[in-house]
């Protein structure tokens, strides 16, 4: 039987973070995950500064082989309303494509990859987790997403605010008018009335991906087609079929009631519900909460000690408060909520400086260790 100090269930930024920073500090450890890579992931994909600073990525060495498109601002409004450009004058985020950017980051990770094998079974043994039968470890990290099956066995059933989410990503024909009508240096992020939800368009280089996510889930096939109807009219949709959506479901972490802390079991990422309130911006949440983990685990020691590993539900709390509230907006009038949008999309200051730079990019947000 295999053996490992942590076994890392799911190879996303969030595993690969964590894995990254327990090799580093000479801790064994295997990331286990059910895709071999490179994978598909439903994701607008950009990547801001801060992700940047807290993963030490090279721009320079990543881009010369692999798509990194930068964003010097971008274009925000209602869907039947005028759109506002944001401009920053300089690179404020940057576009990627997940199938490139989760395998660069899981092959610099310094772990060993058991990929192509989804998690079946988990169980205790004494002081060992046991995986499919077949893999020791004496901890667990649990971050395969949403549906992580670590989080579902500390976490027992109930409800959940889930945000649902569907995208697609494809190659642009370059005589298409849609080449020409989606500026890759300013995506368009559309915005429903009672902001529960937008949808975006983001060019990436040759690729571009459009997607839509709602916190109210009964109304999601729906504002699907609401969503697509519009971007035809706009003229921001291809000529010809670009395939089918893809979907998934993420928690935001001012909503998210999961327990992240379980008998040597550490929940990162969306198995935690860590994705942050309101734009559902989850790479940046995923990358801290896997360095944090790392930390928690090295703390504790080669025993590790219960008390350092409690403490990191303590630190996520800290970090990603306030969580495991109702979300607000969903309780307001809808008349309320109309007036609302219009004051923010109908001032420049507002739209950049709430919904821009604190809703999207966090740029006031504090520096994890700062």
């Amino acid at each position: 039987m295999d053996a490992c100090d942590v076994l890392v269930v799911g190879g996303g930024p969030a595993g690969s973070s964590c894995a990254r920073r327990l090799s580093a500090a000479g801790v064994d450890v295997a990331v286990l995950d059910r895709a071999r890579f490179p994978r598909d992931k439903v994701c607008a994909g950009w990547i801001t500064p801060a992700v940047v600073a807290a993963l030490s990525l090279d721009l320079d060495e990543y881009a010369r082989t692999h798509t990194l498109q930068p964003f010097t601002g971008f274009r925000a409004g209602t869907f039947d309303g005028r759109m506002r450009l944001v401009e920053f004058g300089r690179p404020i985020s940057y576009g990627i494509r997940r199938c490139e950017f989760d395998r660069y980051l899981l092959e610099r990770s310094g772990a060993r990859l058991l990929t192509g094998q989804p998690l079946t079974t988990l169980r205790r043994d004494g002081t060992w987790w046991i995986a499919n039968d077949a893999i020791r470890a004496r901890m667990v990290v649990g971050a395969g997403g949403h549906f992580c099956p670590v989080a579902r066995q500390i976490n027992p059933r109930q409800h959940e605010d889930v945000v649902a989410a569907q995208e697609i990503e494809f190659r642009v024909n370059p005589i298409d008018p849609v080449a020409g009508a989606v500026r890759g240096e300013s995506p368009d992020l559309f915005f429903w009335p009672d902001m529960l939800g937008y949808g975006w368009t983001v060019r990436k280089g040759d690729y571009l991906n459009v997607g839509v996510g709602r916190l109210a889930p009964s109304e999601f096939p729906a504002a699907v087609k609401q969503f697509t109807s519009m971007l035809r009219s706009r003229g921001l949709w291809p000529a010809s079929d670009p395939g089918p959506w893809k979907g998934h479901a993420y928690l935001l972490n001012r909503t998210s009631r999961r327990r992240v802390y379980g008998d040597h079991v550490l929940l990162v990422g969306d198995a935690a519900g860590l994705a942050l309130a309101p734009s559902g911006e989850g790479i940046l949440a995923a990358v801290e909460s896997g360095q944090m983990a790392a930390d928690a685990i090295i703390s504790a020691g080669p025993a590790r000690e219960s008390g350092r590993l409690e403490a990191y539900a303590a630190a996520i709390d800290r970090r990603f408060a306030p969580r495991g509230t109702p979300s607000s907006l969903a309780r307001v009038p809808d008349w309320m909520m109309s007036i609302a949008t219009r004051a923010l999309f109908g001032s420049s200051w507002l739209t950049r400086r709430v919904l821009i730079e604190d809703g999207f990019l966090h740029l006031r947000r504090e520096r994890l260790g700062a």
